[in-house]
């Protein structure tokens, strides 16, 4: 049998069992499920960061007022040291015998005020008598005012020795941190030595950083309408500010707006602005860069979506939104700052709808889905490290002690040396009451 007729024969009879066999049905695709969730309505802070650097609340440089050889450093470099307290001092035998002498030298000017002050109310007498002519009047009296003048120049030559000796003596004029030494023991020094070392009052510590002349204007738009909340508002703390440490940490410690600058730099088109921070146990230096951040404006009633809810669109952002018929809604919209883990939508979505929070790349414009509840995590919509969404206290925000307070606060200097005893003014001398003829 040919092999062509044999072929057809094992078709024909092949036919009748495939018939038999029954058919598999198609599979059918699961029904996709997507967690949803409303939209959360709260007030939300918008927050910026600037580039900023730390300085010194006070920055004290201590300079030699006199001249001489300095015999010793009495505080150790990097350490915190009190108003009043010694830093260095210079040979001060040269000054105390400077002093002495011009003690010694007011004391004889005194000596020889007395002496004239007694003959020039001996020559008013005398002359109401006319013992002496008006000449040795006038001599007596232009002697005794010499003597007056003398004794005044020698209080002046006192006051100034006990002066430049006290200048020996070179104390800390705030509570601060004092640098390392310039100068070495045995140094000859003086006013043209320069700066010996730096005290710095670095609790608590300035902040100086430039904001941008948009984001002031978004800071002092609500109080167009009453400028002196905005007063207010500063002295609770303005921007409420932190700073971001170089290695990320959060300062624990909020800070306070204290200036703005009057001008707004032409080439920058910023604004310098200064704020202070609390320094306990002066952990913080001058000097360091830091990230400060702050309020710039709070958003009242802001919608928020989880993060993870938006999808990146060629640079647009896009959500899912489910109807009321379960149908997909693909929308592109509008978004704004982010607060922990959300994002702020300003254009596209309306309270209340459900906005698919993961598996939006699933999705298909018009598909019909089921939903199940999204349950948002404890503290999601929050962030600790920043200023909690609802209105400031009324008071202390931000508050810390102002540095009057600080310096009030510090030890009194050591007692100063005690200036000899002025010398009582003369008893004026009564006019004569005659003339000669």
């Amino acid at each position: 049998m040919p092999t062509s007729r044999l072929c057809r024969v094992f078709i024909v009879a092949l036919v009748p069992l495939l018939a038999g066999c029954p058919q598999k049905p198609k599979p059918v695709p699961p029904e996709l499920i997507v967690p949803v969730a409303a939209p959360v309505q709260q007030r939300v802070p918008v927050v910026r960061e600037w580039v900023g650097m730390l300085e010194g609340l006070v920055n004290a440089k201590i300079v030699a007022q006199v001249s001489g050889y300095l015999v010793s450093q009495n505080y150790d470099n990097g350490s915190l040291v009190k108003k009043g307290q010694l830093l260095f001092q210079i040979d001060p035998r040269p000054f105390q015998a400077v002093l002495d002498q011009a003690t010694g030298q007011l004391e004889e000017a005194k000596a020889r005020l007395i002496r004239d002050e007694a003959n020039a109310k001996r020559a008013v007498d005398l002359l109401a008598k006319n013992v002496i002519s008006r000449e040795q009047y006038d001599d007596e009296i232009q002697a005794f005012e010499a003597s007056k003048a003398a004794t005044s120049a020698a209080e002046a030559s006192v006051e100034q020795a006990r002066l430049n000796l006290e200048f020996t003596s070179i104390t800390a004029p705030i509570d601060g941190i004092a640098g390392i030494n310039i100068a070495q023991v045995g140094n000859l020094i003086g006013p043209s030595t320069g700066t010996l070392t730096t005290v710095t009052m670095v609790n608590p510590i300035k902040a100086n950083f430039y904001i941008s002349d948009y984001q002031y204007l978004n800071y002092i738009n609500p109080y167009y309408g009453d400028p002196d909340k905005l007063v207010e508002a500063e002295k609770k703390g303005g921007f409420g500010l932190q700073i971001v440490l170089a290695d990320g940490t959060i300062y624990p410690h909020p800070g306070r707006l204290m200036a703005i600058n009057n001008v707004v730099g032409q080439d920058t088109g910023a604004l310098e602005v200064e704020a202070q921070f609390p320094n306990p146990g002066n952990l913080l230096r001058a000097g360091q860069f830091a990230r400060v951040r702050g309020v710039t404006q709070w958003l009242d009633n802001a919608l928020l979506v989880p993060q993870r809810a938006i999808n990146d669109l060629q640079g647009k952002s896009q959500i899912a939104v489910i109807g009321q018929d379960s149908k997909v809604d693909l929308r592109l919209v509008q978004t704004g700052p982010t607060y922990a883990s959300m994002q702020v939508i300003t254009e596209g979505l309306k309270p209340g709808e459900q906005v698919v929070i993961e598996g939006m790349q699933k999705l298909r414009q018009g598909m019909t889905v089921k939903t199940t509840s999204w349950q948002m995590p404890p503290g999601f919509n929050a962030d600790p490290s920043l200023p909690a969404p609802q209105p400031p206290a009324a008071d202390g925000d931000y508050m810390i002690e102002p540095p009057e307070a600080a310096l009030e606060g510090a030890s009194a200097p050591a007692e100063p040396v005690v200036p000899p005893p002025a010398t009582p003014a003369p008893t004026p001398l009564p006019e004569a009451s005659a003339t000669p003829a």
